[in-house]
């Protein structure tokens, strides 16, 4: 796991499938990453970086309510009804690139990188996030999936890179 940074980023162009969570994050994930990859594929449109799942909303005990998993493209794609052109802001990200297993009983997991990156944030009085009534939305909070599964069966080399949008506030 790298250390936490603040890093500056331009904005970046993507095409999404976002929803609400009912049944967890990767029954989710695990039919819209599939669709979203088919949809690029009809329209002849290639990723222009590794995929991600933006988190736009949590809950008070901070579970996902609502994300949207995403790829970026270059130019200026046209989205529909379902497959939606988005934008991760330009600005000051704090980031963290975690190499491991997504979940693990013995090693550390996305879970771990999560909670060390959110610490690091606190300790520094750094926001990137807003209260609600139901917990906290997001403007910007990205984990982008580097390597993975796809790319390598050995998950100790999978690497995620956690990136979340510092707020002036």
């Amino acid at each position: 796991m790298t250390e936490p940074e603040i890093q500056q980023r331009p904005a970046l162009p993507y095409l999404g499938i976002a929803g609400r969570i009912t049944d967890g994050v990767p029954a989710f994930v695990d039919r819209a990453f599939p669709e979203l990859f088919g949809w690029l594929r009809k329209h002849a449109l290639e990723p222009a970086g590794a995929p991600f799942i933006r988190y736009r909303e949590l809950d008070r005990a901070g579970e996902p309510l609502q994300i949207e998993v995403g790829a970026p493209v270059d130019g200026t794609p046209q989205g529909d009804d379902r497959v939606r052109v988005g934008a991760l802001a330009a600005g000051r990200y704090l980031t963290l690139t975690h190499v491991g297993p997504y979940r693990s009983d013995t090693l550390p997991d996305l879970a771990a990188a999560r909670e060390r990156l959110v610490g690091w944030a606190e300790q520094r009085g750094l926001v990137y996030s807003r209260q609600t009534d139901r917990g906290s939305t997001l403007p910007c909070c990205v984990e982008r999936y580097l390597v993975g599964p796809v790319d390598e069966p050995d998950f100790t080399t999978w690497e995620t890179e956690f990136a979340y949008l510092v707020l002036d506030d």
